[in-house]
Formats: structure tokens, sequence, C-alpha cells
């Protein structure tokens, strides 16, 4: 594969040198897919989450008096369904990222499982949890999204259990549905949105004052998957990227 990228990106240069090509080759960041799918550290990594997701909820067990039913809030996106190739496609293309491109990958329904995502879902279902996909896939979106996740047998896989963006993508508002029904074991996610609007705002500091702020709810109430493709985290640097690099002694 790292020699297929190679190839394709040098091809595309010379068919077609021009700068819209070469930048949207360049913020593809074939680094960052190759890392997602050959890298083992980032399986072990996805391995690691969801193992320590299965700590917590072994712990919330050993004291649920079920007097009010209990759930897990997932994302999808690169949280139980691997997108990757998508990015992929992208690259080949020397394409950025675009709504079309993504509602036709959507529209395949052919992600896989994130490593260890399918069997953590299963291990909540068989002890009695509830579990719900809030996602900022759209509803239009929904049907090939819940046909992908069918596909690999996840359970929950229903509209009942998958709340989708609809106007916003704060993801606050659909989160206190569930509260507001259910005691929240956990949350899981790749972006730090995903677990409270307080991580929304990467303006100050991107976003550092306020992790450290939670850094005990990390791995206790969040559970963070790694995803160094896109996210909200890209979103403060702007311009040059390499002028947000901080060299040695700054």
């Amino acid at each position: 594969m790292k020699q297929l990228l190679t190839i394709t990106i040098a091809l595309l240069t010379l068919i077609n040198p021009s700068p819209s090509v070469a930048q949207a080759v360049t913020d593809q960041s074939v680094n960052s897919v190759l890392w997602v799918q050959k890298s083992a550290e980032y399986r072990a990594l996805c391995y690691q989450a969801y193992n320590l997701a299965e700590l917590r909820v072994k712990e919330y067990l050993a004291k649920w008096d079920k007097t009010k039913p209990a759930a897990v809030i997932f994302d999808i996106d690169e949280t139980i369904l691997d997108n990757s190739p998508s990015e992929v496609l992208n690259i080949i293309e020397g394409q950025s990222f675009s709504d079309t491109g993504w509602k036709a990958w959507v529209g395949k329904a052919s992600a896989t499982p994130v490593a260890g995502s399918l069997e953590f879902c299963q291990f909540v279902t068989r002890n009695d949890l509830q579990i719900f996909y809030v996602t900022n896939r759209t509803n239009h979106e929904s049907t090939a999204t819940l046909m992908n996740m069918q596909k690999w047998s996840f359970p929950f896989a229903d509209r009942n259990h998958l709340y989708c963006k609809s106007s916003t993508s704060g993801k606050e508002m659909r989160r206190n549905i569930i509260k507001n029904q259910y005691d929240v074991v956990l949350l899981v996610g790749d972006n730090l949105a995903d677990f409270d609007q307080v991580f929304e705002d990467r303006t100050v500091n991107f976003g550092f004052h306020t992790v450290d702020s939670l850094r005990t709810e990390f791995g206790k109430k969040f559970i963070v998957l790694p995803n160094p493709m896109y996210g909200d985290w890209t979103k403060p640097l702007t311009g040059d990227r390499k002028s947000w690099l901080t060299p040695p002694g700054k």
C-alpha cells in the first residue's frame, strides 16, 4: 500500500502539477493514514482503549442496583467503524475531503470495525446495558450506516439507538436526551467533543487547559480512540501547518 500511494502521488504531480492538487495531496497526510492502516501500535492502542472500557464497565456492574437503566454512548467514525479507506481514495484522487466523496463512501456501507470495538459492544450487551450511537453522520446517511453496522452484527444497530446530526454538529443535546433516561457509564469516541461540549472550543491553547482540568475523567468516564487523520484538533491550525510546529527550546 505504501508503494502504491507513493507512486500514485508522484504520477498525480506529473500529470497535473497545479497548486490545488499538490495542496490536496499534502493535506491528506499520507503518514497519518498509513499509521492507522499499517502500524501495530495503532491497533494496540485501540485494544488498550476497549480493554480499559471493559474494566470500567465491570467496576460499574459490581455496584449497579439496576434502579435506573444504564448505557454506553459511542461515536461511530474512527470509534467503531474504520473509514481510512475513504482517506486513501482521497489521496489517490488528489482530492481533499468533500461531502460528495464522503456520501459516496458511506453509501457503500463497507467500513470495517475498529479493533476491539465489536467485542466490547457485545460485552456491554451481554451485561444488560444499552448502547447508543451519537454520530455526526446525517439522517440521510442513517440507512447506509445501519446497514454497515448490521453487516458486522453491532448490537442495537437500529433507529431507536442511532442519533444522527440534524441541524448542528454539537452532540450535547443528543447526549442529554439519553442521560435523562439512562445512567451513562461511559462515553467512547475519537474526538473530545464526543464527550462534552466544553471541549468544542479549541481557540485557547488548543484546548489543552480544558483537558488538563478534566484529566481524571480520561480512562474513567471518557474512553479516547486514536485518530491522526482528521478531527477538531486541526481546526486552529490555519495557514501553513509548518508554522505551528514547536522547535526545541520553545
